[in-house]
């Protein structure tokens, strides 16, 4: 079992995907063209009348990437997978960049500008850009393998941990409930909060345990605030110590536990700012919409004995998972967000000041930057194949980044564009 291609008749009809190979037999014989590159999409030369197999796109959205998988119910093959890396914490960078720019005209010599702050109102379930750039990323793929594939339901993990079944441990501190999932919603806030390696010695990939920075032996608590990870070693060896006596020689650990078990989860923060968002964009979509937390995630990953991934957390993501599920050949699209370009007219120095001249025409020649092409050059001193992105020019002399390197000054008469720039950029693992 390999990648799956995604097939649309002459009408763009959603089809079955097929196997690579049997896409490529399709080309072969012209009963069909490339469509699109990325998510590789085939467009047959004929209409279909039968009936696809119904499939169900499961989510598992996070802060800095987040994971998608399709999935068929009826046999639990996972079909396609990709990972999708946010731009939020660049949005917010450049913001801040902009906001540092604006400000500074307070002590150069330009125009007044009149201060617009107190005319501005937020509409209802604003969320800041660095968050909704999250969202709408999720969202626009959504749409997308919607238009490519028979997508009849979906499933999307609401909530990273699911604060109701861990009794609210940071406020009240009750003791966990028992049951099937117990433990797993705890342990992965823990394993979030700690970046999944020791506490005490910074191990990462082996096995961790549940520790209590203050001992119950010393009248230390199970509420979250006290407890952290680490590898059996050290928590043997720390045993009933208080941790100020275990560190007594590591002071910068030390400061760094205490520090680090009464803060907030950024990235956790940034999630549940976002969930609700998400489900109510999800949920308008019209197609059955299944939620489930990010213990019962784990559970399922963990009775499969799958590895972390952002993918397979998303192939496990609620109720609807099989106890079988094919993964055999699977390697998700890298899906990389980069925008559409700039905004801004004209960049500025250290100063303050305009150091470039207003922006020139996006597309020149047919071509707009961030196309994907590849160029054959026949003659000249940079004869050769050239794939990679294009960086367009007025003049027509482009430049194009490859995986090798930029080479500059090839003219737009050898370039073919093989995918259009969408604001993202794509990859294998």
């Amino acid at each position: 079992m390999a990648n799956k291609v995604f097939v649309l008749d002459t009408g763009r009809k959603p089809l079955d995907p097929v196997h690579s190979g049997y896409a490529r037999r399709l080309l072969k014989l012209g009963e069909a063209a490339v469509l699109r590159r990325y998510p590789f999409t085939i467009i047959l030369k004929r209409r279909v009348e039968t009936a696809p197999s119904p499939l169900r796109l499961k989510c598992d959205p996070g802060s800095q990437q987040s994971g998608m998988a399709l999935v068929n119910d009826a046999t639990g093959e996972v079909v396609f997978a990709a990972e999708i890396e946010h731009r939020g914490q660049f949005v917010k960078k450049r913001l801040d960049s902009r906001r540092a720019v604006r400000r500074s005209r307070r002590q150069r010599k330009t125009r007044y500008r009149k201060p617009r702050f107190l005319n501005r109102t937020r509409p209802k379930g604003w969320l800041p850009p660095s968050l909704e750039s999250r969202v709408e990323n999720i969202l626009t793929w959504t749409l997308r393998f919607m238009r490519l594939c028979p997508i009849q339901a979906l499933s999307q993990e609401l909530v990273k941990f699911d604060m109701q079944k861990m009794e609210q441990p940071e406020i009240a501190g009750v003791q966990y409930q028992q049951g099937t999932l117990a433990g797993y919603e705890l342990r992965e806030y823990l394993l979030e909060k700690w970046k999944r390696k020791c506490a005490y010695c910074g191990s990462t990939k082996v096995p961790l345990q549940v520790e209590h920075i203050v001992p119950r032996a010393n009248g230390g608590t199970d509420r979250a605030s006290n407890l952290t990870v680490a590898c059996e070693p050290c928590n043997t060896a720390k045993g009933k110590l208080p941790v100020e006596v275990f560190l007594k020689n590591r002071p910068n650990v030390l400061k760094k536990i205490q520090d680090q078990a009464k803060a907030p989860l950024k990235d956790a923060a940034a999630v549940n700012a976002t969930r609700w968002k998400l489900f109510g964009r999800l949920k308008e979509l019209g197609l059955p919409l299944e939620v489930g937390s990010g213990g019962l995630t784990k559970f399922n990953r963990t009775q499969r004995n799958l590895p972390k991934r952002h993918w397979l957390d998303a192939a496990c993501v609620g109720n609807s998972t099989l106890e079988n599920l094919h993964l055999e050949g699977i390697v998700p699209l890298q899906i990389k967000a980069m925008g559409h370009g700039q905004r801004q007219m004209c960049r500025m120095d250290r100063f303050g000041f305009p150091r470039t001249s207003a922006k020139q025409q996006r597309v020149v020649h047919g071509f707009k930057t961030g196309d994907f092409v590849r160029a054959i050059v026949t003659q000249g001193k940079k004869t050769g194949t050239y794939l990679g992105r294009v960086a367009v020019r007025s003049s027509g002399s482009f430049n194009i980044r490859t995986a090798k390197g930029t080479v500059q000054g090839i003219s737009f008469r050898y370039c073919k564009r093989l995918h259009q720039q969408d604001g993202y950029t794509y990859s294998h693992s």
